[in-house]
């Protein structure tokens, strides 16, 4: 099961589209992220409802395929 550092965390989405963590609210995922990190991160995708964009590779400049 996923966590942050080892921790279990828990969101509670609200039906006026804010969340409650730690007995707080918050307006966003990613709001929540920040106060686990203390680093920006996209919310859904720290939380797993994103999947990570796959990175594309590109040839250095200057070298011929």
């Amino acid at each position: 099961m996923g966590g942050y550092q080892g921790k279990q965390y828990h969101v509670i989405a609200a039906q006026d589209g804010t969340y409650e963590f730690d007995g707080r609210p918050y307006e966003s995922l990613s709001k929540i992220a920040y106060e686990i990190t203390g680093t920006r991160w996209s919310g859904p995708l720290f939380f797993g409802l994103r999947a990570r964009p796959e990175t594309k590779t590109s040839p250095k400049k200057g070298v011929r395929a």
